[in-house]
């Protein structure tokens, strides 16, 4: 539960959109992280999910989201090209 006045910061997986780290971050988001998690944890599905997931993912209906659930000075922020959003807001009274 965030008290109001409450500070919220969420940092979340996004597909960059310059082109070329684009290109580069979903071939190893979608081949070799896959494969990792597999190696570390052991379970064949690990990280599998999660190219999809962010595939899936959309900023602006997100940050709507916040807003509609009663924050206010919602932020989405990208960072390292694009590849991961900060998304930061306040909740009011």
């Amino acid at each position: 539960m965030l008290k109001p006045g409450g500070r919220l910061a969420i940092l979340e997986f996004a597909v960059p959109t310059s082109p070329l780290f684009r290109y580069l971050y979903l071939s190893y988001f979608r081949h070799i992280l896959p494969r990792i998690g597999r190696w570390i944890s052991g379970h064949a599905t690990a990280y599998a999910y999660l190219p999809a997931s962010v595939d899936a993912f959309e900023p602006q209906a997100f940050t709507q989201l916040l807003r509609a659930c009663g924050f206010i000075d919602v932020r989405a922020d990208p960072m390292t090209f694009g590849s991961v959003f900060l998304y930061t807001a306040k909740r009011d009274r």
